[in-house]
């Protein structure tokens, strides 16, 4: 009988820890408060909706006298359901810190928050543009790094050389807004097509009116406008402030 009643103590103790929840982890605290928040690099990418950036959002929280501040906390905020991995941590001993960011599920601009406090618990708040490409922009990036990106990309990479350095005309870059956004899509649809002398522009861009369909070629015009820095706006329409 003693036998028993040992067994269903064993039993019921067993079973109290099995029913026990898991320690959560603990939220991480600051250490430390600074008087800035600067980016150090992650800013103006484009990904797939539903994608992380190619690069992580990297930050920096400095004191104010410019110096980096170790032991800040920082968080992450990423609209239209993006994530931020991690989310929230505390700067290292550089006074940086690092998180893989993924857009959401909607195209268009995102527009990312990195914030940290200072010693009076004051919100500093960095704002970081990304851009989550659509089908049909996909499409256009595809076809830019098929056609276009030799040229008008002067980063050479393992799987291309830039040619750009070799033109005698710039060629610019997609997201070069201040020239771009000038064009209206006519304009650009017919340099693309028919090549620079359709406006009277370098012979070094060539015709892709034959190589390209015309909803490769809205696909590839589509990228353009989505990656414009600074945003592309169609003349004539009026548009909300945040």
């Amino acid at each position: 009988m003693r036998n028993l009643f040992a067994l269903a103590g064993i039993a019921l103790l067993f079973a109290a820890g099995c029913n026990r929840a898991p320690k959560s982890a603990e939220a991480p605290q600051a250490k430390a408060f600074g008087a800035a928040v600067v980016e150090v690099g992650g800013s103006k990418q484009a990904a797939a909706i539903g994608t992380a950036l190619d690069q992580p959002v990297l930050v920096q929280v400095n004191d104010g006298q410019g110096a980096a501040v170790a032991g800040a906390l920082v968080s992450i905020r990423v609209p239209n359901g993006g994530t931020a991995t991690p989310a929230e941590g505390v700067t290292g001993a550089d006074g940086q810190f690092t998180s893989v960011v993924a857009l959401g599920g909607t195209p268009g601009r995102y527009q990312i928050v990195a914030s940290t406090r200072d010693k009076n618990g004051k919100s500093i708040d960095l704002r970081l543009d990304e851009v989550a490409l659509g089908y049909q922009e996909i499409q256009g990036r595809e076809l830019n790094n098929l056609y276009c990106a030799r040229c008008h990309d002067p980063e050479s990479t393992a799987e291309r050389v830039s040619n750009k350095d070799n033109l005698t005309a710039k060629a610019h870059a997609f997201s070069e807004g201040p020239v771009l956004n000038a064009m209206n899509d006519s304009d650009l649809a017919s340099i693309i097509s028919h090549g620079g002398p359709a406006l009277s522009r370098s012979p070094e861009m060539p015709p892709y009116g034959y190589t390209l369909r015309k909803t490769e070629i809205a696909a590839l015009m589509a990228y353009i406008r989505a990656i414009a820095d600074p945003p592309y706006r169609t003349k004539g329409a009026v548009y909300a402030k945040n």
